[in-house]
């Protein structure tokens, strides 16, 4: 207490806890010294204000409270000597359109001679501000030239000053009109739906929520701004587009859906309702508040590090190393990807090379030279090339194929490849029956080349005696292709009228032709089982 001057005022009081229990001695002499009458009877953690100009036991006041929770205050009017002051309001606003201000105040006494102005100081977005209005004077004040888009907020100033009796004018009432702006907000209680937290890459993310108007005022069409930060904090723009107008206390839902391709790993979606106009620099529209505009959402996309299946036909079928295959085959270069999200829609996934028998190395074969190209159609996530070669060498040749899916990942460890044999000339060799003998059923083999199907390929079976039992037209009955054919077609030794056969040596002979045209025999291994184009098959039971 010593160390306070005489004429200083004092002012202690509690903030939670008092611990009044604990005070020494000397503390409670000091405040009974400063003319604290009550402080000993103050309970424990008791609220307790005291106040007192030193040196003047008249200003003492204490105030207690009437338990812990209590909630106390202390008004006291300080004498002073100057011979001005001011007041300055609160922040005023946010505020669509700026209209007037009434205002008043009195003198102490008659025939004053006090000095009075009043000046609206306006603040931008930004926190920013210059005075709008000075030395007003007149309790009546048009604001219409305010503009509340540059100057959303305001604050009042009354300044007054008596330099002869020092009793400055007092302010009875200031009250200023304007237009409130509303509050818009992202109320996820009303509505909220995020499709999945982990989702494959090339699904969908689907986001929904209600954005609310939540005050008494219409607001204009809404700009809603969506953006994403992947996992490398890059900020991505997904979408800006702007929702119809929100009138008082309604609300609407905002539905956004976008491909999660390339954006692999862990994500925050951001949505932001009202954004700052980049034009401006200002938000699109005036509301009262922005805190509750913003919202993230974080998600999470696997990488597809699933491989592709690729499959390779010549002329519908899949040959080994070295096989016959037609001059003018059609060959299918089929993918296909597990992920149906990601369509196989870029003819970039594939690279196709051709080695000719008179050449040392490959060449690429590109979309231009005659490949035909068929896209995936998800869900179906399967794409086609169509090739149509016309070789016209005999010899061995060479394809190879590289593919891959749009995650990067190779149809295999290697490249597809297979080297095979063309002979261009149509030829035929003998067609021998397997097994032979046979019992229930056998089967036909023989070899083609060229690049065309017989039109007519007959089997003629005859008894011993050149009876003729059974015809099997070939060209109708079996898918017959160039290479080498083993026929899904098996005789039961049944006669042309679905009799059985006798056992017995059965002959038969081949009628070939193309379009009217004998097919030329080719020499094979075969040869010596026939006789005059004849062959013979054993039927045993």
């Amino acid at each position: 207490e010593d160390s306070i001057p005489n004429g200083d005022y004092v002012l202690v009081y509690t903030f939670r806890n008092g611990n009044f229990y604990n005070w020494e001695n000397d503390l409670y002499s000091a405040f009974i010294n400063l003319g604290a009458a009550y402080v000993r009877n103050v309970e424990n953690n008791y609220p307790y204000i005291f106040f007192v100009k030193k040196g003047n036991e008249n200003t003492v006041q204490e105030v207690i409270g009437s338990s812990t929770t209590d909630i106390i205050d202390l008004y006291v009017d300080l004498e002073t000597n100057f011979n001005y002051g001011d007041i300055t309001s609160e922040l005023i606003g946010p505020s669509k359109h700026w209209d007037n201000i009434l205002w008043d105040y009195h003198s102490l006494e008659d025939n004053s001679e006090d000095s009075i102005r009043l000046k609206i100081i306006g603040f931008d977005f930004s926190g920013n501000n210059v005075v709008l209005k000075d030395s007003i004077s007149n309790t009546n004040i048009n604001l219409n030239d305010i503009n509340a888009n540059q100057y959303p907020y305001v604050k009042l100033n009354f300044f007054t000053q008596d330099n002869k009796q020092k009793t400055p004018a007092q302010l009875d009432k200031w009250q200023i009109y304007y237009d409130q702006a509303p509050e818009i907000a992202i109320n996820p209680s009303i509505h909220n739906y995020f499709y999945k937290d982990t989702i494959q890459e090339g699904d969908n993310v689907i986001f929904s929520t209600a954005i609310e108007n939540v005050s008494n005022c219409n607001a204009d069409s809404v700009m809603v701004s969506y953006w994403l930060q992947d996992k490398n904090n890059n900020t991505i723009t997904i979408k800006n587009n702007k929702i119809d107008s929100l009138y008082a206390n309604s609300y609407l839902i905002d539905t956004l859906e976008f491909s999660s391709l390339e954006h692999a790993g862990a994500n925050s979606l951001w949505i932001e309702v009202n954004p700052i106009n980049d034009e401006t620099g200002n938000y699109h529209q005036i509301e009262q508040y922005h805190f509750n505009n913003i919202a993230n959402k974080s998600f999470y996309v696997k990488t597809d590090e699933t491989n592709p299946i690729l499959d390779v036909t010549f002329d519908g079928r899949h040959i080994i190393n070295q096989d016959l295959v037609s001059a003018k085959p059609e060959i299918i270069i089929e993918l296909l990807d597990e992920n149906k999200f990601i369509a196989l829609n870029d003819t970039s996934l594939f690279a196709v090379y051709l080695k000719q028998p008179d050449e040392l190395n490959e060449k690429r074969v590109y979309f231009s030279d005659g490949l035909i190209w068929e896209p995936a159609q998800l869900p179906d996530n399967g794409c086609k090339i169509y090739y149509y070669p016309e070789f016209e060498s005999d010899g061995e040749y060479q394809i190879r194929v590289q593919a891959k899916d749009k995650s990067n990942n190779e149809s295999g460890d290697f490249d597809y490849q297979i080297s095979f044999n063309v002979i261009t000339k149509s030829t035929i060799t003998d067609i021998y029956n397997y097994p032979n003998p046979f019992s229930t059923s056998t089967r036909f083999v023989f070899t083609l080349t060229g690049s065309e199907i017989p039109t007519d390929l007959r089997i003629q079976i005859l008894t011993i005696t050149g009876k003729l039992v059974k015809v099997i037209n070939l060209a109708q009955v079996e898918n017959i292709r160039v290479g080498q054919n083993i026929t899904e077609y098996a005789w039961d030794g049944k006669d042309m009228y679905g009799d059985q056969l006798a056992n017995g040596v059965y002959f038969y002979r081949v009628i070939t032709s193309i379009n009217g045209e004998q097919i030329e025999k080719r020499p094979s291994g075969t040869n010596q089982f026939f006789t005059k184009q004849f062959g013979k098959m054993y039927l045993m039971r």
